[in-house]
Formats: C-alpha cells, structure tokens, sequence
C-alpha cells in the first residue's frame, strides 16, 4: 500500500480485535515512531498492552472497545504544540495505515491520568491515536467542496488542487475540516478555524496537503 492509498483507506475505527502489535510489523512502526520523534523533537510514545485509558465511562461513552495499544503524542509546552501533534501524528497514522493497522484520534474520550506516558520537565500531554487491528475498517466521511477550503487569486496549479483534495481526505475532530488554504505566487499559508482542536486538525491537514501537492512544489508562508 503507498502512502496514497493509506489516505484514501484510512477511517477511524474504535473497536479493535485482541491481536497484538509484534514481529516486523511492531519494528517498522517503533522505527517509524523513533524517526518522528528526531525529525520533531516531541515526546511521541508506543504503548502496548495497556488497557486501563480507555477502561473508562468516557471511552465507553465513545464507543471504544479492545483498546490496548495506543500512541502517546507528547512534547514541550508551546503555542505550536497541537500542530505539531496533528502533523507528525498524522504521519505515524499513515504509516499504520500501510502496515496493515488502524488507528483512531483521540482527544477527549480516555482516561488521561491512566495514561502509561513518561513526561519529562516542561512537557504537555496532548492527546493519544488508539492503534492495532480493528474489528473493521471504519467507513468514510462527508468532505467539504475544494471551494470552501481554499482561497487562490488567478489560475489554481494543478499540485494545489491534488493538495487540497489530500487535505480534505485528513481526519478532524468531528468532522468539522475548519481550516482554509490560501495560495500566492508558489507560497501557501494555511489557517485553523474557531472550534475545538482546530490546531491539531490544521496539522492533519497540513500533513496531506503537503503529500498530496509535493513539497517540490511550494513554500509554506
């Protein structure tokens, strides 16, 4: 499966099966997590085995079942601290998402205080990406029209068009896709909207823009 494909495939899925996270599979993703960590300087944490944050009345009340492996998104406290999350997550989830794994954000609905994270001095938890083999494959989202989530002045390159498509495939909180691309020259800012954990979903979105566009392609501003 290529990185593409991953987009189009992933959903979230909340309930998951008893098989473990082991072998080549659980090497390439703690690989994968090792190299996340170095490219972003945050604290992103594997968890496996460990039931007890989602063995709660909120995870419950999320519909969430077989949670026993999660991905801990942690790093120093900033204004940049979700974004990153949301980017350098959402790079872990795809790569998941090729190993045959699914996966499900989650920001509100688990225990935090159960959850097994090492937080060093001056750092945050931010949330967690439940992880292993779902019970299905989750199923897709209504998306938003490319129009309502771009803003272009003249001719619109066909790699912003391919980016924006890539971004309206990323996964936000409650489906809201509250985040505006904006294209100038060959530079592109991208903004969050008001609402609930915008910043992470601007750095989902950021994340598959980039993918889909290429980084050859443009600048952000």
């Amino acid at each position: 499966m290529t990185i593409f494909e991953a987009m189009k495939e992933r959903h979230s899925v909340r309930s998951y099966k008893n098989d473990r996270i082991e072998g080549e599979i659980l090497n390439a993703l703690q690989s994968f997590v090792n190299r996340m960590n170095e490219e972003s300087g945050l604290h992103i944490q594997l968890v496996l085995e460990e039931p007890n944050a989602f063995d709660s009345t909120m995870a419950h009340y999320g519909k969430f079942s077989g949670v026993r492996n999660y991905i801990v998104m942690a790093g120093k406290k900033s204004g940049e601290l979700d974004e990153l999350c949301g980017y350098y997550g959402e790079k872990i989830v795809l790569e998941a998402q090729t190993l045959g794994l699914n996966t499900c954000w989650v920001a509100l609905t688990y225990s935090k205080g159960k959850v097994a994270a090492t937080l060093g001095k001056g750092e945050k938890l931010c949330l967690v990406i439940a992880i292993g083999y779902g019970r299905d494959q989750g199923r897709n989202h209504e998306v938003k029209s490319r129009e309502s989530v771009m803003k272009v002045d003249g001719d619109v390159p066909e790699w912003f068009i391919n980016g924006i498509d890539a971004a309206l495939l990323a996964p936000t909180a409650m489906n809201q896709q509250k985040f505006v691309f904006s294209l100038k020259d060959s530079t592109v800012t991208a903004k969050a909207g008001i609402g609930f954990y915008t910043k992470i979903d601007l750095g989902i979105a950021k994340c598959h823009f980039e993918l889909g566009a290429g980084k050859e392609n443009f600048t952000w501003g």
